[in-house]
């Protein structure tokens, strides 16, 4: 999943002295909270000491203005490509200042026409504990429709980016072969279902373990599923679709895109989602090396940013919460407690350590 940065608000033009008679407040709030801040540029693998958690100033909201408390934090693979300095659609994250993602949180103050304090919203200013930001950067939420980390996982830009990818990227037809790799994560498990609520003919997975296999065909309803570390994707993708794919949803890239494209069926569709295999590599990918397939099958490959697609928010919120609802669509998350434990959280997500969406949750 790609997503886009939110500018946080600049502490200089704002009171750093908050006080729980600021206009639009009901509850205190300290003059401090914790944030996480990048020290240092990670070489492959992010380690904790390229990290910091440190307290920063809980700004007082200006005209236009929100003061958050979060409640849940998100952490995603594709922030690790934030952390290099080199030029992509997202500016690098800079060094010594907070990091960014989406949070979820209550509002504890607000000089902006909408919003009021007790209300829930959905925003880009996580890794931290208090967030105070334009209101134009902020989307509401209901703690009665659904749980609140729901819209960070399943009714968010996670979920978004699934159904966007799927069915207008992919534009995934009736009776369609699809293929998904990373398919127990956050992303990915929810293409599956999608895949298979909207009527694939066949839905296959792969996963990094067999319990998550498991998961994958006895939970989520996947057609087949593989571990991929069990022996070569590509002959594990030709033994369980003999009559081919005709979308593939890439969580992973390398060995898997290659994989792919052998299986791809003439005018086959690729949704390049994220390739989370080449996020810490130090050396160029060896896969894929049979791009030359995409001509002669008439292939179209093209690159996932979510916040291309947010247009289609409402459309899929609705679908997305009568799936919930109905049992049609299952989701897991894998919650970590702490705003000290964000960065092994994140961390986890290279490892195989989470099971659906990691959320780090900093409510009591």
């Amino acid at each position: 999943m790609s997503l886009s940065a939110v500018p946080s608000s600049s502490p200089s033009s704002l009171s750093t002295s908050p006080s729980a008679s600021a206009p639009g407040s009901t509850e205190a709030w300290p003059r401090f909270g914790r944030a996480w801040h990048l020290v240092s540029r990670p070489s492959g693998l992010p380690e904790p000491a390229d990290f910091a958690l440190r307290e920063i100033p809980v700004v007082e909201p200006g005209a236009g203005e929100i003061l958050v408390r979060n409640l849940h934090l998100s952490v995603d693979p594709y922030m690790r490509g934030r952390m290099d300095d080199v030029a992509s659609y997202l500016p690098p994250f800079p060094l010594e200042e907070p990091l960014q993602g989406g949070a979820v949180g209550v509002v504890l103050a607000s000089r902006a026409e909408g919003f009021a304090p007790g209300d829930h919203v959905q925003h880009m200013l996580g890794w931290r504990e208090f967030a105070t930001l334009g209101a134009e950067h902020a989307v509401p939420v209901s703690a009665k429709a659904a749980p609140l980390s729901f819209y960070l996982g399943a009714l968010g830009l996670t979920g978004l980016t699934a159904y966007a990818g799927l069915l207008e990227i992919a534009s995934l037809r009736e009776g369609d072969a699809v293929f998904v790799s990373g398919a127990a994560g956050a992303v990915g498990s929810q293409v599956g279902q999608i895949a298979r609520i909207k009527g694939a003919s066949r839905v296959i997975g792969s996963a990094g373990s067999d319990a998550k296999v498991r998961v994958l065909t006895e939970e989520y309803g996947f057609d087949a599923a593989f571990n991929y570390r069990s022996a070569p994707v590509a002959e594990q993708l030709r033994a369980l679709a003999p009559e081919g794919i005709d979308v593939y949803f890439d969580n992973v890239g390398g060995e898997h895109l290659e994989a792919a494209i052998d299986s791809m069926n003439v005018f086959g569709r690729a949704v390049i989602c994220g390739m989370i295999s080449q996020y810490n590599a130090t050396e160029p990918p060896a896969a894929p090396r049979n791009l030359r397939q995409i001509v002669g099958k008439r292939l179209r490959l093209e690159g996932l940013v979510v916040t291309d697609h947010l247009a289609s928010r409402p459309q899929f919120v609705e679908e997305t919460s009568a799936w919930i609802r109905s049992g049609q669509l299952i989701y897991r998350e894998t919650i970590e407690h702490g705003i000290e434990n964000t960065v092994d959280a994140f961390l986890q997500l290279f490892s195989g350590g989470n099971d659906g969406k990691m959320i780090v949750s900093l409510a009591e």
